[in-house]
């Protein structure tokens, strides 16, 4: 038993040919006329944006780059993938996070760091502090200075 599938109503395009008795000479989707409508009018604006004034040659070449575009744009649209999810693709991809490739900050300096003229000193141990708190603190009326050149007398 053969399944029949739908994939012929999809193969055929829906195109017009021209008026009866008068077609033209190529095949174009309904949906390749309004896009190409709306490209041309887009290219004249950029046209006129650029300074180009409106005559037969700029309006002969517009007419070219606006086959050329929308050979492209609809080449890449279809009845899977119609032209809506084609732009709202493309508005997506626009609009997407992208990643920093530009670091931040500029060349590194020593400008901003402090200096102590003292070097840093280790934290003391648990061991050591309890030691040092078993230990009693000498007073400075426990020492005595030295004085340079006389003796103290020595302790009994």
């Amino acid at each position: 038993m053969r399944v029949r599938t739908d994939d012929e109503v999809y193969r055929v395009d829906a195109v017009w040919l021209g008026p009866p008795k008068a077609t033209f000479p190529w095949r174009a989707r309904y949906v390749a006329w309004g896009v190409g409508i709306v490209v041309f009018l887009v290219v004249l604006t950029i046209e006129r944006q650029m300074g180009i004034g409106f005559g037969f040659f700029s309006t002969a070449w517009a007419l070219v780059a606006t086959i050329i575009l929308t050979r492209f744009i609809t080449q890449r649209i279809s009845h899977e993938r119609p032209l809506t999810a084609v732009m709202s693709m493309w508005v997506h991809e626009l609009n997407a996070p992208r990643e920093r490739t530009a670091s931040t900050g500029g060349a590194a300096s020593a400008a901003r760091i402090r200096v102590s003229p003292q070097r840093p000193r280790p934290k003391p141990s648990r061991k050591q502090r309890a030691r040092q708190q078993a230990q009693p603190h000498r007073t400075s009326a426990s020492r005595k200075k030295e004085v340079r050149g006389v003796r103290t007398p020595a302790r009994p």
